[in-house]
């Protein structure tokens, strides 16, 4: 029986195929547009107007602390009613990239509050601009406790993309449901879902924790 259903979920490999696809392509897009956005939004923070910063951060505190469903509900149903028509594929986008951008400011704000002042008081002595001082100064030394908590972000915004399936977007997870249709064996179908989600997030699990050994042997280094 077993044997039959394995034969019959591999009778939707184009189908699964389009869903992985889609979930790769949701899951790149929003990632670079998130991460340009949570870049800015966390440089803004950080910038010294309070104003700014309030607000960032209200945004931030709000993204952050609402289940990504109940996001992606008031974009794809609740927009149109304001006048706003988006397709799943936009609203699932929009939704991603600002779930993304939220996380992404966050640990950039931590990273530029983690450069030391004195570093900061010595570019400025050195006459170096407001924008000089972040490029050259602190977020080349930013990166280096950013990188491995931003990595380890890409891997669950990348799993948080299945929730694009609740409206109607045919990624992975919606894939697996439509088969589970056919396939009378949820358990099976499933654990293969979960599979090709693993396969995606697998090689970004990998550099998280290489950068993070790398990060440990440097502040090791830098100790001695």
């Amino acid at each position: 029986m077993i044997w039959q259903q394995l034969q019959s979920i591999a009778g939707s490999y184009p189908l699964a195929l389009r869903g992985l696809g889609m979930t790769v392509m949701l899951s790149l897009i929003s990632l670079v547009l998130g991460t340009l956005i949570g870049f800015g939004l966390g440089i803004l923070r950080t910038g010294g107007n309070r104003l700014i910063s309030g607000a960032i951060g209200a945004w931030v505190d709000l993204i952050r602390g609402t289940p990504f469903l109940v996001q992606i509900f008031l974009i794809f149903f609740i927009l149109p009613e304001l006048g706003i028509e988006l397709d799943a594929f936009t609203a699932g986008i929009i939704a991603l990239t600002n779930l993304a951008a939220c996380f992404i400011c966050e640990i950039v704000v931590a990273g530029i509050r983690s450069v030391p002042t004195g570093q900061v008081e010595a570019a400025l002595a050195s006459g170096l601009s407001r924008w000089q001082r972040m490029r050259q100064v602190v977020l080349p030394q930013a990166m280096r406790i950013v990188l491995p908590p931003l990595v380890g972000q890409y891997v669950l915004l990348i799993k948080d993309s299945s929730v694009v399936s609740a409206i109607g977007l045919t990624d992975l997870t919606r894939v697996g449901w439509l088969v589970v249709q056919r396939v009378p064996n949820g358990l099976l179908v499933f654990f293969l879902v979960g599979l090709g989600y693993f396969i995606v997030c697998y090689p970004l699990i990998m550099l998280a924790r290489r950068l993070e050994q790398r990060m440990g042997a440097a502040h090791g280094e830098v100790q001695l």
